[in-house]
C-alpha cells in the first residue's frame, strides 16, 4: 500500500507520479476527498476531547467546593455521546481511505520510463548470440509432439484448455531443471523453502494480488483459501505481522512452486503451447532487505536470473519497463526475455521486482532499526518459468531432424 503520510504531506506531487503508472485522476481524488475527510474527523474529535478534558477538571473543581454540577454533568454526558459519533466517524473513514489505498498501485521509481505498454520497454543489453539455422526452426508445440516429451490433448482431457502432460524426458527435464535451478540459487545465498500451494486472502492482500486480481484466482469453494498464483505470496508473507532484528536481513530465499492463474485477462494469447498455461511450475526469488539495501539486492537477483539462463546457454535479453507496463505492486522491474527462434523473437521467461515498502506495509513486514520499527523492502523475481525454460531449449537445442541436444548443465541431473 502506498504511504498515505506522503500522499498527505506533498498529494500533488505524488498524485502527478500515480499518474505515471495510468492511475485514473478520479480515483485519486476520491483517495484525496477520503483523506480530507479523515483529517475532518481527528480534528472534530481532538476539539470534543479537548473540550472533555476541561469540563472533567471543572467537574473536579466543583465537586471539591460543593457547588452544583447539574448542569455541566449534562453537558459532560452529552459530550461523551459526541466523542462516540466522532469517532465513528473517523473509524468509518479511515476503513474507505484504506479500502481506496488498497487498489491503488505502488508509486514507479523516477528512473523507471514513461510509457503506454510492453512497446515502450527499454532494452539493456542482450546476453549471448542467438544461433543462426541451416534450416526453417520448429515451434515448441511440433517438437514436443514429434519428442513425445509433452502431451496438450491428454491435459485437455484431464483438466480443460491451457493444461499439459509431460512424458519420459519432457518430464525428466522439468524435475531436472527444477533441481538445477534450486542448486543454483542457493550457491548465489538464496534459502530454500518449501511453501503451501494453498493461501489465505491475508496472504494475497499482503502482496497486492487482492482485492485488484481477484478474477485471475482459484478459490476454494466455501474456503477463504486460494492456489497460489506465484511462490512469491506464500514466501514473503512468511514473515507477515513480524518484527525482525535488523541483523537477520537481507532474507534471500528460493522456493520451487506448481502456480495456477485463469489468465483471465490474457483470453487469446498464446492458447497454444506451453507459454501460457492455468497451472505451471515456477522457481522463485524472494529478498527482505533494508531499504538501503535494496537496490543491491535487486542487481543480484536480476544477475542471478540472467546467469542461470547463461549456463543452460540461452540467449536472453533484459529490459526496463516502462509505467505502463509496470506490474501492480512494482516500483521497478527488468524483465529478462529468451530468445525463442521457433517464434523468431523474444519473449518474457522472467521478471524481477522491487516493490520498495509497498508490500511491507500491506503484510506489516519490519525491522528494529535503532529504537524504531521501520518497514523492509520487499523484492521477488522469477528463477526461472519452468516451462518456459523448457521451450526455450527445445527450441534453441532443435536439430533438423527434430532431435533436441540436451545442455551440459543439465546432464548430470539426468544421470548422462
Amino acid at each position: 500500500m502506498i504511504d498515505l503520510k506522503l500522499l498527505q504531506k506533498d498529494f500533488d506531487v505524488m498524485s502527478a507520479k500515480l499518474m505515471r503508472k495510468g492511475v485514473d485522476n478520479t480515483l485519486i481524488e476520491a483517495l484525496k476527498k477520503k483523506n480530507e475527510e479523515l483529517k475532518a474527523a481527528k480534528t472534530a474529535y481532538e476539539s470534543l476531547q479537548a473540550d472533555q478534558n476541561a469540563m472533567s477538571k471543572e467537574f473536579g473543581q466543583l465537586m471539591r467546593e460543593k457547588k452544583d454540577v447539574t448542569e455541566l454533568k449534562a453537558k459532560v454526558d452529552a459530550n461523551k455521546i459526541n466523542i462516540t459519533q466522532a469517532l465513528e466517524t473517523q473509524r468509518v473513514a479511515q476503513e474507505t481511505l484504506e479500502s481506496i489505498a488498497m487498489s491503488i498501485p505502488n508509486i514507479p521509481d523516477d528512473d523507471v520510463p514513461d510509457g503506454a505498454d510492453e512497446n515502450d520497454n527499454i532494452e539493456i543489453k542482450k546476453v549471448l548470440t542467438p544461433r543462426e539455422f541451416s534450416f526453417t526452426p520448429k515451434e515448441h508445440w511440433e517438437l514436443a509432439e514429434q519428442n513425445g516429451w509433452i502431451d496438450f490433448e491428454r491435459g485437455v482431457k484431464l483438466a480443460t484448455s491451457r493444461f499439459s502432460v509431460s512424458f519420459g524426458m519432457g518430464a525428466k527435464l522439468e524435475r531436472a531443471l527444477i533441481n538445477f535451478m534450486l542448486n543454483f540459487n542457493a550457491k548465489r545465498g538464496f534459502e530454500e523453502v518449501s511453501v503451501p500451494a494453498l493461501v489465505n486472502r491475508g496472504a494475497l492482500e499482503g502482496t497486492g494480488q487482492l482485492p485488484k486480481f481477484e478474477d485471475d484466482l482459484y478459490k476454494v469453494e466455501g474456503q477463504e483459501l486460494f492456489l497460489i498464483p506465484t511462490a512469491e505470496v506464500p514466501v514473503t508473507n512468511l514473515y507477515q505481522d513480524e518484527i525482525l532484528a535488523a541483523d537477520e536481513l537481507p532474507k534471500k530465499m528460493t522456493a520451487y512452486t506448481s502456480c495456477f492463474r485463469k489468465e483471465a485477462g490474457a483470453a487469446g494469447r498464446d492458447t497454444r503451447g506451453m507459454i501460457r498455461q492455468h497451472q505451471f511450475h515456477k522457481v522463485e526469488l524472494v529478498a527482505l532487505a533494508k531499504p538501503d539495501e535494496s537496490d543491491k539486492i535487486f542487481e543480484e537477483m536480476v544477475a542471478c536470473a540472467s546467469d542461470l539462463l547463461t549456463a543452460l546457454e540461452l540467449p536472453h535479453r533484459l529490459v526496463t519497463l516502462c509505467t505502463g507496463d509496470l506490474g501492480f505492486g512494482a516500483a521497478k522491474t527488468i524483465d529478462l526475455e529468451v530468445w525463442l527462434p521457433g517464434q523468431a523473437t523474444y519473449r518474457e521467461i522472467s521478471s524481477v521486482s522491487n516493490t520498495r515498502d509497498f508490500q511491507a506495509r500491506r503484510a506489516k513486514i519490519r525491522f528494529k532499526d535503532g529504537k524504531e520499527n521501520t518497514l523492509v523492502h520487499t523484492l521477488n523475481g522469477s528463477s526461472l518459468a519452468v516451462g518456459r525454460t523448457l521451450v526455450a531449449i527445445m527450441e534453441n537445442n532443435q536439430q533438423e531432424d527434430g532431435s533436441i541436444t540436451i545442455p551440459e548443465v543439465l546432464k548430470p541431473y539426468l544421470g548422462m
